[in-house]
C-alpha cells in the first residue's frame, strides 16, 4: 500500500478520445535509419537529403536530375519497347503496374541529356523504388539507347547506379542485360568519350558486376553498399569473418576499387570538373 501511495507520476499521458487526437500527415517527418534523429522533411531536403551526421537518404530519378542538372536543361529520353514478360512469370505484369503507380515512372531507370554548369551530359538514373532497382531487358536497353546517343553525338555519359541486380522475374533474358550495356560502353570507350559511373546505396549483383563498374571515373556516394554478393555468402565460402566496413564505399576507396566518394553536396562542382578537363577547357563554364 505504501508503494502505491508513493508510486512517481507517469511522464506520458495516452489520450484515448477521437476529438483530442492529432494526425501527423504522411511524410512530414522522416527518421534516419543510421542515427535516428527525426526531423522535418523539407529540412532534410533543403539539404539534398543528407543527414546531419552524414548518411545519404535515397534520391528518386528526377531528384538526382535536378541536383546535378542545370535547371530547365534536360530532355529526357523515351523508353525502348520490350516485351514486358517475357517469360510469362506469375503476378509480373500485375506488380509493373503496381510500381509504375506508386513510382509515376515507366521502370526502374530514367535517361536523358542536359547540362552541368553549362557542359552537355547523358545521364542515366536508376531509382530503387522500382522492383528495388532491379535491371530487366527495359533497363539493359534504356542504358543501351542512351549510350548510343551519347556516342552519336560525342557526348559524355553518367550512369547512377542503385539496384539489387538482376531482375529474378525475366532471368536469362535479365543477366544478357549485363552484356549489352557493357558493349555500348565499350563502342563509347573506343570513340575515345568519358564515362562516369556514379554507385549509390545499393549497387549490388549484376550492375556491379557489369556496368556499373566500367567507368572511366567510378565514384560513390559516402555510405553505399556496393558489392556482388552478399556477406553471409562470401564468409561462408572463404570461411573468414569479414571487416565490419566491407562493400562499403569508403572501403572499396582503400582497395583501390573505386577512385573516388564524393558527398552529395560536392558533386555537381566535382562533375564539373572533370566535364572541364574532358572538354579541353573550351567551356568556361562557372565553378
Amino acid at each position: 500500500m505504501v508503494q502505491a501511495f508513493f508510486r512517481k507520476p507517469k511522464k506520458f499521458v495516452t489520450l484515448t478520445s477521437k476529438e483530442q487526437r492529432v494526425d501527423v500527415p504522411v511524410g512530414l517527418m522522416t527518421k534516419c535509419p543510421k542515427c535516428k534523429l527525426i526531423q522535418y522533411t523539407k529540412q532534410l531536403e533543403a539539404n539534398l537529403r543528407v543527414c546531419t551526421c552524414g548518411y545519404h537518404h535515397p534520391l528518386t530519378a528526377q531528384e538526382r536530375f535536378s541536383q546535378l542538372f542545370d535547371e530547365g536543361s534536360v530532355t529526357y529520353f523515351e523508353l525502348p519497347q520490350v516485351k514486358a514478360d517475357p517469360l510469362q512469370f506469375q503476378d509480373y505484369p500485375e506488380k509493373l503496374k503496381g510500381d509504375q503507380v506508386r513510382t509515376g515512372l515507366e521502370e526502374a531507370i530514367v535517361c536523358g541529356v542536359g547540362t552541368v554548369n553549362g557542359h552537355q551530359l547523358v545521364a542515366c538514373v536508376m531509382d530503387a523504388r522500382f522492383r528495388m532497382g532491379s535491371m530487366g531487358a527495359a533497363v539493359g536497353s534504356a542504358i543501351a539507347e542512351a549510350v548510343r546517343y551519347a556516342t552519336k553525338h560525342r557526348l559524355p555519359v553518367t550512369i547512377f547506379s542503385a539496384s539489387g541486380g538482376a531482375r529474378m522475374q525475366e532471368g536469362m533474358v535479365s543477366l544478357m542485360q549485363m552484356a549489352k550495356s557493357s558493349l555500348f560502353l565499350k563502342q563509347h570507350s573506343d570513340a575515345g568519350l568519358l564515362y562516369i559511373s556514379c554507385m549509390t546505396h545499393p549497387t549490388t549483383g549484376g550492375v556491379s558486376a557489369s556496368f556499373a563498374m566500367l567507368g572511366d571515373f567510378n565514384i560513390a556516394e559516402p555510405g553505399a553498399l556496393i558489392g556482388f554478393a552478399g556477406r553471409r555468402i562470401i564468409e561462408q565460402t572463404i570461411r573468414e569473418k569479414l571487416p565490419e566496413d566491407f562493400q562499403t564505399a569508403e572501403f572499396l576507396l582503400q582497395a583501390g576499387q573505386l577512385d573516388d566518394v564524393v558527398t552529395r553536396h560536392d558533386l555537381k562542382t566535382y562533375y564539373t570538373r572533370i566535364l572541364m578537363m574532358h572538354a579541353g577547357g573550351t567551356n568556361h563554364a562557372t565553378i
